[in-house]
């Protein structure tokens, strides 16, 4: 391994460790303000959504993409599988797009 690889590594899991981290606030139904769309509504728009459930769905999601970024980046640096680039990147907009469509619709965190 090179140094730019180690590097890569190195940065790749502080990456993985801060979404981890970011995700335990919102697992305990706490800090919706850092949800990107939640906290540019007004007071009166936020009062019509479930915040804490919001939240805890969000920290799911999160946790999900942490541990992926964990786990496939440094496997993929270390035993140089190509594809598996596409696996975690597909796995990724996957669970944002999925994540977005379930919070939008069916009225699942409206209070």
């Amino acid at each position: 391994m090179e140094t730019s690889d180690i590097i890569g590594l190195v940065i790749t899991i502080i990456v993985g460790l801060g979404l981890i981290g970011l995700s335990v606030p919102l697992l305990m139904g706490r800090c919706a303000g850092l949800i990107a769309g939640y906290s540019t509504m007004t007071k009166e728009e936020r009062e019509t959504w479930d915040a804490p459930a919001l939240a805890k769905f969000t920290g799911r999601i999160l946790l999900i993409i942490g541990l992926l970024t964990l786990v496939l980046m440094p496997v993929m640096c270390l035993c140089e599988i190509p594809w598996l680039t596409w696996v975690y990147s597909l796995a990724v907009i996957g669970l944002g797009v999925f994540a977005a469509v379930w919070c939008n619709t069916g009225n699942r965190f409206r209070k």
